[in-house]
């Protein structure tokens, strides 16, 4: 399968992925319809992408394609095309991920840590398309990542002292 080449996706069939991931080449196998979630951890060994709910709607999941946050835990392997995607284990390397890494730092933002993962990388995508937000905008962004620890104050103060430092 090419990266561009479009296909039916069945059940069981097998195919081989080629990928940018986290600025490098990568390949693997995969069933048709296998979750980005899946492959790229028990394929690819992201396992920094954390799979809470399963439905796309915790957020613990979130990666970049193409420096857009999205939820790899409902986006099939086969959509992915030959966008670029950026996981936790890289968006360091990104002016607004180094920014906001440091920000979750210097803020204490993490208790149990599981849904951190998603939400540095939504926080990123924001920055970089927003260096500037309001609290409207970070609360807008923020909304669809759960904290189970209920951190949402220090998230949204480390999204801002990110912000601060662009």
């Amino acid at each position: 399968m090419s990266k561009s080449t479009p296909y039916v996706m069945r059940q069981g069939e097998q195919c081989a992925v080629t990928l940018t991931l986290n600025g490098r080449e990568r390949s693997g196998h995969c069933e048709t319809r296998e979750l980005l979630s899946d492959f790229l951890r028990h394929e690819l060994g992201a396992t920094g992408t954390h799979v809470g709910c399963e439905h796309g709607v915790c957020g613990a999941c979130t990666v970049h394609l193409d420096g857009v946050a999205v939820r790899s835990c409902v986006l099939p392997i086969a959509a992915v095309g030959d966008r670029k995607i950026t996981t936790i284990e890289a968006v360091g390397d990104t002016p607004a991920g180094k920014k906001v890494q440091a920000a979750w730092r210097h803020i204490d933002v993490v208790q149990c840590g599981y849904c951190q993962s998603g939400q540095v990388m939504q926080a990123a995508s924001l920055l970089a398309q927003n260096p500037n937000p309001s609290d409207a905008d970070i609360d807008a962004a923020m909304a669809g990542n759960i904290c189970r620890c209920g951190t949402y104050n220090r998230i949204r103060a480390a999204v801002k002292q990110a912000a601060k430092e662009a």
